[in-house]
């Protein structure tokens, strides 16, 4: 009776054991999806992170690049370029022959 009793307890503890690696592998199996969806999800936060980064410092170098080609064209032509004024630019004037006719 006792050798039937530890036969059984062994095959409860081995089946036991079976359920409890299979359960472990299925887990593992599906942290690694989890993993990989993380790992996209990252991927795209960091591609929208370098997509909306403030464009200021961009701004200035172009703004500097500008300021030089200002001066090369004062330069060559002797006035102060009519777009640094602090007034806004004029409207077009509308003339006559610009008008549709009804």
């Amino acid at each position: 009776m006792k050798t039937a009793l530890i036969v059984a307890t062994l095959v409860e503890l081995t089946l036991l054991v079976l359920v409890l690696a299979f359960y472990l592998i299925s887990i593992a199996r599906g942290l690694r999806k989890v993993s990989a969806t993380l790992g996209l999800v990252t991927f795209g936060v960091r591609a929208i992170e370098k997509q909306t980064q403030p464009i200021g410092p961009v701004l200035a170098e172009i703004n500097g690049a500008l300021e030089q080609v200002a001066s090369a064209l004062e330069g060559v032509v002797g006035t102060k370029p009519a777009a640094t004024s602090d007034e806004p630019p004029m409207e077009p004037m509308v003339g006559p022959e610009s008008r549709s006719v009804e």
